[in-house]
């Protein structure tokens, strides 16, 4: 028989305050007294005698981890709170963010989420942060909007969940295709489509017909977001987006708000991938206010020291273009 949930979450919070109170003995009465050389002989013997008392979970490397982790979340009334909603494994990723901005956003979707530490793992090596729009935005929007997730998190930012790059590399495309060939590959991968995108979009349908006029439109994928409550168009385009684009997909939003919409749902957005597309054109055409995303996809996936210096120069750019507006 089972601990019931109650239990278990006093148990793990008690476990994680322990772990915390360590780090902080560790911290201020070992290492910052001593100097650095005999605070680590210090806590090298320390971690021998707690070993052969109490097993191999009080290690060196586990008593550094607990002073990291008391140096990473210092407030003790901040980390109650936090105690109660992760386990010390979920703390264990969130101390390997040196970051403190980066690291506020895991904390932050990862409880608005309800990850486990196997997909807060999955997304922080997927570099999600560096690939959401909320990290091209100053520092000021970013952490704002972190706390209204915190304060309010039925009230959701699309920033946070609208990505550039989509990593696609799972379609396994060959050269020369057709949009037509990356549509019908993303459906027979959509399942993995669906977990890029993020956990909350429904599949609603492909090639949605809608008539404007005499004229006949298609959709090609459209989507819905639980917790946005907004449909999500989907528009695939095989090379450089295009201002035409921008017409093509309003269109689609402008039917949808009148036609489709639901009275307790929000106005329609739209996401174009691309395979490039030219920053000083999207900041000219201001999208967002359009409720447009743009965003590239990714086929083949470059060495991921590659990837993360491609997003972080694409985050700095972004955040000096706001700026400069």
């Amino acid at each position: 028989m089972g601990f019931p949930a109650t239990v278990a979450v006093q148990v793990n919070q008690t476990l994680v305050m322990t772990y915390w109170q360590i780090g902080r003995k560790l911290e201020t009465e070992v290492l910052q007294r001593d100097s650095h050389r005999y605070g680590e002989a210090t806590m090298t013997r320390l971690a021998e005698r707690l070993t052969q008392e109490f097993g191999r979970g009080f290690g060196y490397p586990n008593l550094y981890r607990m002073v990291k982790f008391f140096l990473k979340f210092p407030d003790p009334e901040i980390l109650s709170t936090l105690s109660t909603k992760f386990s010390w494994s979920h703390f264990l990723e969130f101390i390997k963010i040196e970051d403190p901005l980066k690291r506020d956003f895991y904390v932050q979707v990862c409880s608005s989420q309800a990850w486990s530490v196997r997909q807060l793992h999955k997304e922080m090596n997927s570099l999600l942060f560096e690939r959401t729009m909320l990290s091209k935005q100053p520092e000021g929007v970013i952490r704002q909007e972190l706390a209204n997730l915190e304060t309010n998190p039925a009230e959701l930012s699309p920033r946070l969940f609208l990505k550039d790059p989509y990593l696609l590399d799972f379609l396994d495309l060959k050269d020369h295709f057709s949009e037509k060939d990356l549509e019908n590959a993303i459906l027979h991968e959509l399942e993995r489509f669906i977990l890029e995108l993020g956990s909350d979009f429904a599949f609603i349908g492909r090639q949605r017909r809608i008539q404007v006029g005499g004229s006949d439109f298609y959709i090609d994928l459209l989507f819905y977001h639980r917790k946005l409550k907004r449909l999500v168009v989907v528009e695939l385009k095989l090379g450089e987006f295009r201002p035409e684009h921008k017409g093509q997909v309003e269109l689609y939003l402008k039917w949808l708000a009148r036609h489709d919409v639901q009275p307790d749902e929000k106005p329609p957005i739209a996401i174009i991938l691309c395979t490039t597309r030219d920053a000083e054109i999207v900041e000219l055409l201001d999208l967002e206010k359009d409720h447009i995303h743009i965003a590239e996809y990714w086929l083949e996936l470059p060495p991921r020291e590659v990837l993360q210096a491609r997003l972080h120069e694409a985050m700095v750019s972004a955040r000096v273009r706001l700026e400069r507006t």
